[in-house]
């Protein structure tokens, strides 16, 4: 009997990941920490700051990118594992 991935499953899982990493390194770069980490995520995401707004819409963008790649991801190793 063949196992599968569930990609929604999969891809739920990983939005609910990144959006919490994303928040963690918002407040994490209020306080002054991790401030490498904040920069390199400034750089790469569009909306992603370090106010309020910033901070959800960075949780938003990285939620959103990772239910799009993971879901993908589930769906072609399904196709061909």
């Amino acid at each position: 009997m063949e196992q599968q991935l569930k990609p929604l499953a999969l891809g739920l899982a990983a939005t609910i990941v990144s959006a919490i990493i994303m928040g963690l390194l918002g407040i994490f770069g209020n306080l002054g920490i991790y401030m490498g980490a904040v920069e390199m995520m400034r750089q790469w995401h569009m909306f992603f700051s370090l106010t309020l707004t910033g901070i959800i819409a960075g949780m938003i963008e990285a939620a959103i990118i990772s239910f799009i790649f993971a879901y993908l991801f589930g769906i072609f190793y399904n196709k061909f594992a």
